[in-house]
């Protein structure tokens, strides 16, 4: 279903322009981007950001046709098993992350994210897709005006995956949200030996009325969890990781060693 989406989206954005004898520099120009970004649209590279769709359906006069098309394309880009943890990180008062080899998506730069996409060898168009959906849940919850608390509990070894370029961005990002108020980012040095949370990623949402639920990745598909005993369980391991990770201060200094390493 999601390739219908997109591909209507292509096909509407197509015949629009066409009919309206406009070239793709010429349609960027008149919402503000660049015809290389119309031909993603229409190759379904990209999905329109709500403004860019609204201005899409000015230039095209089509009144709400080309927005329409638009979130129904995001929504359908993001996989089935994944929406319901997007609603939860929308709503949630704080989040708490481990992730013991990676950074976690909400923290991830473009590059970074597309990097680890490219290292699975994944069609561009589903790389350009799946790293649009990461930046929109960014925006909804970390970069949004009243941001939950965000706990990220990072293994040291997380710092050390990547191409050298691509980490100097990212690890001075992290250190950079690091700075935050309402986040907190915590390293668990190699050091720190076997704990629980090597058996997986996983990131505690607390939602309004204390309401709980987790969410669970592996190398396939994540999932939602809201059952009382597992989230307790959950909750156990975050205790161990987040006792052996390093305070804040001195996670700074980690990463900041780290970025000097890939100079």
């Amino acid at each position: 279903m999601g390739v219908d989406y997109v591909s209507d989206l292509r096909d509407v954005l197509r015949a629009e322009r066409r009919r309206m004898r406009m070239t793709r520099d010429q349609v960027g120009r008149a919402v503000g981007l660049s015809g290389a970004s119309i031909a993603a649209f229409e190759q379904g590279r990209l999905i329109p950001q709500p403004d860019t769709a609204v201005r899409l359906d000015q230039v095209f006069k089509t009144g709400d046709k080309i927005q329409r098309g638009a979130e129904e394309a995001r929504d359908d880009a993001r996989p089935s098993w994944l929406r319901p943890w997007t609603e939860h990180e929308q709503r949630a008062t704080m989040l708490r992350s481990f992730e013991h080899s990676l950074i976690p998506g909400l923290l991830q730069t473009e590059a970074y994210t597309r990097a680890l996409l490219q290292s699975g060898r994944l069609p561009d168009d589903v790389i350009e897709r799946t790293v649009q959906v990461r930046r929109e849940r960014q925006a909804a919850t970390v970069d949004r005006p009243k941001p939950p608390m965000f706990c990220a509990v990072i293994g040291e070894a997380a710092l050390g995956y990547g191409p050298a370029d691509v980490m100097r961005e990212q690890l001075t990002h992290l250190l950079e949200a690091s700075r935050r108020p309402q986040v907190q980012i915590l390293v668990v040095p190699r050091t720190a030996g076997l704990h629980p949370g090597l058996a997986g990623a996983f990131v505690l949402a607390t939602l309004p009325l204390r309401h709980r639920s987790v969410y669970l990745d592996d190398q396939l598909r994540g999932r939602t969890v809201t059952d009382g005993a597992d989230v307790d369980e959950l909750e156990r391991s975050w205790e161990i990781v987040r006792g052996l990770a390093l305070p804040v201060n001195l996670s700074q200094d980690l990463i900041t060693k780290a970025i000097n390493d890939y100079h």
